[in-house]
């Protein structure tokens, strides 16, 4: 999902940019040996220098990636079975030209889904359709049930549109301001430093006001004028995205797929184009994951040393992915070899979650381990506000406990006091499993590039890396012997902290905004496997029982 901005906004988003203090790969670092709350993989790495390690796949499912991106390209995975660009299934496994992954929303031609509906959206597009010609008084009781979750979604829908277009509106007048104001100074808004405006005497008060404002927003005598602009520009085009597509019953981006969505039998659709027309989410993932180490480039991921491969899977869009896209997204990783799965994307609703389920088993049932992002709502998790989860539901109602190679990832900061965990992150004393650095996170974005990006959409991939680490020195574990490890071995916090999302000065236990009360360490985690006798099967047996439904 998008980043979204307000005015009210503008001033958080430059200052959570401005942490020059904070070394850029602060996540790899140590508490106790660096001063940061980051995973320690950089002591993890060097405690296992020299030791035997396997290879290790590990599958991102996301926007797309860059994979031909300086400190990815090498470590993208291959499928050695499938002969490029020949058009042909060479390995049978159902997808033509599969080399480095799959793109679950492409077309015919290499055309991509990039911006889709909501769930809350199709659900009601759906069943506005159903009921468009039904009087609501001849109704059953099952269907009156869902002619009033109909109506209770357009309600929704109706005031997210109304809220939508006035933040244009509020957004597109404070960029008109600002762009007559550069012109006031005789220089476009790219050319407006901060020194400028310091050296400006506006000749009216509006313009004087709007530079004040806007230097105000400014930490450095370098910034322009233009980094506020675009600021704006995110905005508008967020709300934009919530007119146009959100929340805009009359709008059906799968006519590009060209498949039903509902049928959830059908597993062979998509291309192979697995970068799509924005990967930087998807390519920051992978970076945090498995960025090649020591090679002065970027950054280093948690999980490289050498032998760690990125699979893509391309299934989520800006807007709600589906589970169809998100179930088959899991079995493909399972059957192309990938023991380890990110899935750094969630939403509020989820329509055929049996389908979700049955993948999760099936990867369990594989000894696959998916790690998932909690979620950046600041809210406190259920079984029923946020998706995909590992919880099972039977009639709408939860169906026993979670899986056990499943981890659910919280997002914290580089800040050891009060603001540990990041405000912006779900959390839930059993929901959540354990936090990991996801605030302020410097990694790779596409065309050779990096950026600092925010979410426990970074957190998740910081416990994947960890995973990968383990897997590849410690073959023997399981995947539910990982998820123990990383678990356990977590590093406690002692300490109150602000409630994300919460009002200005309400504490909590940092311990009861997950399981673990903890946060995920690697050099912990490997220190822990070292002292774990593996349960798994060795590769022949593993690769005879491959589980499949």
């Amino acid at each position: 999902m998008k980043l979204f901005f307000s005015a009210v906004m503008l001033l958080f988003t430059f200052q959570l940019s401005a942490q020059m203090a904070v070394p850029q790969n602060w996540w790899n670092l140590d508490r106790g040996e660096d001063s940061y709350p980051g995973v320690s993989s950089d002591r993890a790495h060097a405690y296992l220098k020299g030791k035997a390690n396997q290879k290790v796949v590990v599958a991102v499912i996301d926007s797309g990636i860059d994979i031909e991106h300086e400190d990815l390209a090498d470590i993208i995975w291959t499928n050695e079975d499938e002969i490029p660009n020949n058009g042909r299934d060479d390995d049978n496994n159902g997808y033509i030209d599969d080399v480095h992954g799959w793109n679950f929303i492409g077309g015919p031609g290499g055309t991509h889904i990039d911006s889709e509906n909501l769930e809350i959206t199709r659900i009601y597009t759906r069943l506005s359709q159903k009921y468009a010609n039904r009087n609501p008084d001849g109704l059953d009781k099952d269907e009156r049930k869902e002619y009033a979750q109909m109506e209770e979604l357009g309600r929704k829908i109706n005031e997210e549109r109304a809220d939508a277009e006035p933040q244009i509106g509020q957004l597109k007048g404070f960029m008109e301001a600002l762009e007559g104001a550069a012109k006031a100074m005789g220089k476009p808004a790219s050319e407006v430093t901060a020194e400028d405006i310091d050296a400006f005497e506006a000749e009216d008060e509006m313009t004087g006001r709007i530079l004040g404002y806007a230097r105000s927003q400014m930490t450095s005598d370098e910034d322009r004028l233009s980094d506020l602009v675009d600021q704006i520009q995110e905005g508008i085009d967020y709300y934009g995205g919530q007119l146009n597509f959100y929340y805009n019953t009359e709008y059906d981006a799968r006519d590009i797929v060209g498949d039903d969505p509902a049928n959830l039998d059908d597993r062979n659709y998509g291309n192979n184009s697995v970068e799509g027309p924005d990967a930087s989410h998807g390519t920051h993932v992978a970076g945090i994951i498995a960025a090649v180490r020591g090679n002065d480039l970027g950054v280093d991921g948690v999980g490289q040393n050498g032998n760690i491969e990125i699979m893509v899977i391309r299934a989520v869009p800006d807007g709600d992915e589906r589970d169809k896209d998100v179930a088959n997204s899991i079995r493909y990783a399972v059957d192309n070899g990938a023991s380890i799965i990110n899935m750094s994307f969630g939403k509020a609703y989820s329509p055929y979650k049996e389908a979700v389920d049955e993948a999760i088993r099936y990867a369990a049932k594989n000894d696959v381990l998916l790690v998932h992002a909690a979620g950046n709502d600041g809210k406190e998790l259920t079984l029923f506000n946020n998706f995909p989860n590992d919880v099972r539901f039977k009639k709408g109602k939860p169906k026993g406990k979670g899986s056990d190679i499943w981890i659910e990832v919280g997002a914290s900061s580089s800040n050891y006091d009060a603001a540990l965990p990041a405000g912006f992150s779900n959390y839930q004393s059993e929901l959540v499993d354990v936090f990991a650095p996801g605030a302020g996170i410097y990694s790779a974005v596409p065309d050779d590039e990096y950026a600092t990006f925010g979410g426990t959409s970074m957190a998740s991939p910081m416990v994947a890396g960890i995973a990968a680490l383990l897997r590849s020195y410690f073959p023997d574990l399981t995947a539910k012997q990982v998820r123990e490890i990383i678990l356990e071995s977590a590093v406690d916090v002692s300490l109150d902290v602000n409630l994300p999302g919460g009002d200005e000065g309400e504490t909590v236990a940092f311990r009861n905004l997950s399981a673990t009360g903890a946060l995920a360490n690697a050099y912990a985690a490997v220190q822990m496997a070292e002292q774990t006798k593996g349960k798994k099967k060795k590769t022949a047996e593993r690769d005879a029982s491959l589980v499949k439904y």
